[in-house]
């Protein structure tokens, strides 16, 4: 074989290499525009679904403070001014609004325009000042579900009558007050201002947001430093025998294992054995306290790892003790890495229903909790209970939850980002 032939295979083969390594590298970059692809249309389905919750739709009313109605003995007792019937004090608002609507079934049709929450709104004004108790006022209630979804967009008023919630009666009353200026829609301060309710107009996301702020409190102050001692002992100062290695294989096996077995040793232990209270967030803190623990001590580790040995042999050739070496010089180092890993655990504890499921923070809790004893929920699993309601209201304040979880998620990692290239040392 002469050289011209030689080169000709070469170049032949040389083809054939480059052409596969550029189709490689299109696969490569086609699974990263799909990835990226498909991301854009989650976070748009989400934000599609759920930016309309930031408004929410009101009816202003003619409230008359009936005295001889709401305190007839005039003595602006607390007890008698919260069990006056404020439901009636709406329904003859609107009786005075549409003085037209005769018939008892239209009646029913009318009073169904505004929210079931309205008459406690009124009370609450009312127990917050009892000067109101004689005077009437022009008050901004918050519309039913229905109604706020018809506002949106979300009901076509253009179908049959018999194939939507809102009949042809409502939606004229609410043409004639949007005629009259006495609907409208503003920001929807109770998404953020209040727990959980049976009316989608009336649900909030803080209830949750503190149930989750109380348990990432728990888990955070029993994780970190359990997590760190244990990384520190095991790479520090643990023989390596038999028992270490079966010890850093559970740890690493327990990185993996589902988090729903958490949530079932939780339920046995801490509930079962130990007797603690149900759906609360100390409960919710222990069992994601040991799903995050194997990712706290495995991320340590290997930040300990990272320090080179230099800094022991110099700390311990100036006179120091293996002990002061590590909390003075080694730790300091290592602790970036440390942070990065607990903050991934903890965005990893935030997200998880499953194991919260299982000690009973399903439960529906209407009162924000108060403490770590309290009954709560979570972001979580609020949104799983969103999800499975059949009001459509209930959909956009899925993905409403859904857009904050997300954002806190993205936080948490964004920050621990900023914290390994703030603080990462390159040897």
């Amino acid at each position: 074989m002469d050289n011209k032939q030689r080169k000709k295979i070469i170049t032949s083969r040389l083809k054939k290499r480059y052409a596969k390594e550029k189709a490689f590298r299109l696969m490569g970059l086609g699974a990263v525009f799909s990835a990226l692809f498909m991301l854009a249309v989650l976070f748009s389905s989400i934000i599609g679904n759920g930016y309309s919750v930031f408004q929410q739709t009101f009816i202003r009313l003619e409230i008359v403070f009936n005295a001889d109605f709401i305190d007839p003995d005039g003595n602006r007792d607390h007890e008698a001014l919260s069990q006056a019937d404020y439901g009636g004090l709406v329904k003859k608002s609107l009786r005075s609004a549409f003085p037209d609507v005769k018939r008892r079934r239209e009646k029913k049709a009318l009073y169904k325009i505004i929210s079931p929450g309205a008459p406690f709104e009124l009370r609450e004004m009312v127990l917050n000042n009892p000067d109101l108790v004689g005077t009437t006022q022009k008050i901004w209630l918050p519309a039913d579900d229905d109604i706020d979804m018809l506002m949106k967009g979300y009901i076509n008023r253009d179908v049959e009558e018999s194939d939507r919630r809102v009949k042809d009666n409502q939606i004229e009353w609410i043409d004639r007050l949007i005629a009259k200026g006495d609907i409208k829609k503003s920001f929807n301060t109770t998404f953020f201002t209040h727990g959980d309710s049976r009316e989608p107009e009336l649900s909030g996301i803080l209830g949750a947001a503190a149930g989750s702020f109380y348990t990432m409190i728990i888990t955070l102050l029993l994780s970190f430093p359990i997590g760190v001692i244990t990384a520190v002992y095991l790479e520090e100062f643990a023989p390596k025998n038999r028992l270490t290695d079966i010890i850093e294989v559970n740890i690493n096996n327990l990185a993996a294992v589902p988090s729903i077995v958490f949530g079932l040793l939780g339920l046995a232990v801490f509930l079962g054995f130990f007797g603690l209270p149900r759906s609360a967030p100390l409960v919710g803190g222990l069992v994601l306290t040991l799903m995050t623990l194997p990712t706290i001590i495995i991320s340590s580790r290997v930040a300990l790892q990272s320090v080179p040995p230099s800094i022991r042999d110099a700390a311990l050739g100036v006179g120091a003790s293996k002990m002061q070496s590590i909390i003075h010089h080694v730790l300091p180092l290592a602790l970036p890495g440390m942070l990065t890993g607990t903050i991934i655990g903890l965005s990893r504890a935030l997200g998880e229903t499953a194991p919260l499921l299982m000690i009973g923070m399903v439960a529906f809790i209407v009162d924000i909790p108060g403490g770590f004893f309290d009954p709560s929920t979570a972001l979580p699993v609020q949104i799983y209970l969103w999800a499975d309601s059949p009001e459509r209201a209930f959909v956009e304040r899925t993905s409403a939850a859904i857009m904050v979880l997300l954002t806190f998620l993205i936080l948490m990692n964004g920050l621990a980002v900023w914290l390994r290239n703030k603080f990462e040392r390159r040897w």
